[in-house]
């Protein structure tokens, strides 16, 4: 009992020792301001935060977030393919294929995917 207990100090000692070594190499010695600064996205950090933003950015954001989604879903479709039924699994796939390509018609009709505006 009394050896266990030993050795978990004499861990949290070493580990504390480590830690506060690391602690104190890391520091550096010189601050730049610039470094130190906050990065935001290539906006000048120091003026209005209210500047316009073009939305199309957004949009292209949202496109893509849809898209690396439905390409994360339908990998495993391909896999659990041979483990499950084939009639579900038709119905489901094609249900699925189906709602992403009438979003891609509405966002085709809304003119989302148009860059030359």
């Amino acid at each position: 009992m009394f050896s266990i207990i030993f050795i978990a100090s004499l861990i949290l000692l070493i580990t504390t020792i480590v830690m506060m070594l690391a602690s104190i190499l890391s520091k550096k010695a010189l601050i730049d301001r610039e470094k130190s600064s906050p990065f935001e996205c290539g906006f000048d950090p120091k003026s209005s935060s209210r500047l316009p933003f073009s939305l199309r950015f957004f949009l292209i954001t949202i496109i893509f977030l849809i898209f690396d989604v439905e390409i994360a879903l339908i990998l495993p479709m391909i896999i659990i393919m041979k483990y499950s039924n084939i009639m579900t699994w038709t119905i489901t796939s094609i249900i699925f294929i189906l709602i992403l390509l009438i979003g891609l018609y509405h966002e085709w009709n809304q003119g989302m995917l148009n860059w030359s505006n």
